[in-house]
């Protein structure tokens, strides 16, 4: 329960908590110079470090550089914290430890709206799709909430997955039907729908961080009654903390965070499951302390597996989307084979 046991010292916790942070910026930093050296067109060091401190727009390293390398890292780093944020908030809001980003239907009304945009609106372009998909997050998130609260109470964590899952379900049965009925469509989305980093442009980053920048200062006011909740809902109503409210607002965390990874990059596995789990087992499950370690462990684990993606068959590269599933789940099935790595 995510309530810090008794013997544990308030200053071991913390510790853990920034030996976690300063080992993942380690990973990053490894990951990030990785990224910019390797590739399907590897640069020299003395290269990136010319287009980093003196870039010449003539130089097609330096383009590659600032123009592709650098953004990619960046988003990555974006959509790995909000990603492990999502999985983080949605498995302490559902006490369920294989929650994750789809289980509210976010990655199935994101997709939906692609869909939509694609072959009713006529939108093409990458940028185009961030805020479709993050209006079709939001929408289905918000129906899952009504539905989740039908009988009048509010929203409980059984009904949510059950809602969660029902829409996910009915979705993917519109998505297939559209897809199968026109090739364009199915053309122009399966590029999406696998996940990637590569080929976004800064005006992508640019239009998600607002949305991160909320979602993250509510995830961190969230950690307290999080911990409270955890210890049941009576409990947490005899401690003074509103249910309700919590629940809602950890929903529009959720929307927020998850909406903004997804538009962006479109729906990537492992990483919402992964970060918590590794997170949980490295500092303990008291969310004070859990939340700022998963804010630094899921950019490093994504933009970490993002690079080997392009490390392990170059000069060819596996989407992100890919990398992820087939590197992530292994790591994923080491950790929740550990009793304590899935305890709430």
């Amino acid at each position: 329960m995510p309530i810090p046991l008794p013997y544990e010292r308030p200053r071991t916790r913390r510790g853990r908590m920034w030996a976690v942070i300063c080992g993942s910026f380690t990973v990053v930093f490894a990951a990030t110079l990785a990224g910019l050296f390797t590739g399907s067109h590897p640069v020299e060091p003395s290269v990136v470090i010319g287009a980093v401190t003196a870039f010449d727009p003539t130089d097609p390293d330096h383009l590659i550089v600032v123009r592709s390398r650098l953004p990619r890292i960046a988003l990555g780093l974006v959509v790995g914290l909000c990603l492990g944020l999502v999985g983080g908030l949605v498995q302490a809001l559902t006490r369920n430890p294989l929650a994750d980003p789809g289980i509210l239907g976010i990655n199935a009304g994101a997709s939906l709206a692609v869909c939509v945009a694609i072959g009713y609106v006529g939108v093409t372009d990458v940028s185009g799709y961030v805020w479709w998909a993050f209006a079709g997050a939001g929408v289905v998130s918000v129906v899952v909430y009504l539905l989740g609260s039908v009988t009048g109470d509010a929203a409980s964590p059984a009904r949510l997955a059950l809602a969660g899952a029902a829409i996910t379900m009915a979705l993917s049965s519109v998505i297939s039907m559209i897809l199968l009925s026109n090739y364009t469509i199915f053309e122009h989305f399966r590029f999406w729908a696998i996940g990637s980093l590569q080929g976004r442009g800064p005006d992508v980053l640019t239009a998600v961080l607002p949305f991160v920048a909320v979602g993250c200062a509510l995830a961190l006011l969230l950690a307290r009654p999080l911990n409270a909740m955890g210890l049941g809902d009576e409990s947490a109503v005899g401690l003074g903390v509103r249910i309700g409210l919590v629940r809602l607002t950890t929903a529009v965390a959720v929307v927020m965070l998850a909406g903004a990874a997804t538009a962006a990059a479109g729906p990537i596995s492992f990483v919402g499951l992964a970060a918590p789990h590794l997170a949980r087992r490295l500092t303990g499950p008291d969310n004070r302390v859990l939340i700022p370690a998963i804010m630094a462990i899921g950019p490093a684990l994504l933009v970490a597996t993002d690079v080997a993606g392009k490390v392990v068959i170059a000069p060819a590269e596996l989407q992100t989307g890919i990398a992820t599933a087939l590197l992530g789940g292994p790591v994923f099935i080491a950790l929740v084979r550990s009793r304590k790595a899935v305890a709430l």
